[in-house]
């Protein structure tokens, strides 16, 4: 059996052998509601069955992130909690499955590109997600993730045009994370009506998997939405629980989740 050995190696993996309808993908805010907790919460999603976690680096001004997130990065903040720290808890999780983490670009390119990448993948992380990083501005970010095995995950917006997704699905790295929504992260009650037709256009661009994020709040809603895509990311939802019953409540609702993808 061959060794995934990269970060762009263990995504494909993930995808390939997750067995369920598609893979459950959970978002965690790094350090919140401390540092401890927020690694406790994602080993328990590992073991509930999540596939790769998508993992938060606080920042004061996290243009797409609804409140709940918004408030756990300022929480995170507030504690103390720093990139390093954050690499920690990848470190940490990373021998257990993928870690994507969700930065913006702020935090890259202070560190600086290159730099940036190096320390994420010595932290065991297999790749990045830069949510204000326009495609076109992104060439020396993903020449440094490049270099290290990295998958700089491009992402497709309802409103993002046909030339747009044309421009962003040949090249994709890792998947392409595809918005169900026009706004900002948060649980909804309702999916997007136009949902199928986005991912029908981004599947249309790429040969890569096309993972839906934003607004997926239930079980239903995610069992909804693997009909159509091949991994399923759950955020506020989870960063919730995370704040108010820590590790065993990430973990309940992981399992929930991963019950109904399969």
């Amino acid at each position: 059996m061959s060794v995934a050995t990269t970060g762009l190696d263990r995504i494909a993996a993930a995808f390939a052998g997750h067995g369920k309808r598609a893979a459950m993908m959970p978002y965690l805010m790094g350090g919140y509601p401390d540092l401890k907790v927020s690694t406790e919460a994602g080993l328990a999603a590992a073991d509930a069955g999540a596939d790769l976690i998508e993992l938060g680096v606080p920042f004061s001004d996290p243009l797409a992130d609804g409140p709940v997130i918004h408030a756990a990065a300022t929480e995170a903040l507030g504690v103390g909690v720093t990139l390093h720290g954050v690499l920690g808890v990848c470190e940490q999780l990373a021998g257990r499955l993928p870690v994507v983490l969700m930065v913006y670009t702020n935090v890259v390119l202070t560190t600086g590109p290159e730099r940036f990448a190096l320390r994420a993948a010595s932290a065991g992380a297999s790749g990045l997600i830069v949510p204000d990083l326009p495609h076109d501005e992104a060439g020396e970010v993903r020449a440094a993730c490049d270099a290290e095995g990295l998958a700089l995950v491009p992402l497709v917006a309802p409103t993002s045009t046909p030339e747009r997704i044309a421009e962003i699905g040949p090249g994709a790295r890792g998947f392409v994370y595809t918005v169900s929504v026009t706004g900002v992260t948060g649980e909804r009650s309702d999916m997007a009506p136009g949902l199928v037709d986005t991912v029908a256009r981004v599947r249309a661009a790429t040969e890569a998997p096309v993972a839906v994020g934003f607004g997926i709040s239930t079980p239903d809603q995610a069992r909804t939405v693997a009909d159509i895509a091949d991994g399923v990311v759950v955020g506020s939802r989870l960063v919730r629980a995370a704040g108010e019953g820590g590790a065993e409540a990430v973990g309940e609702l992981v399992g929930e989740f991963a019950t109904a993808l399969r």
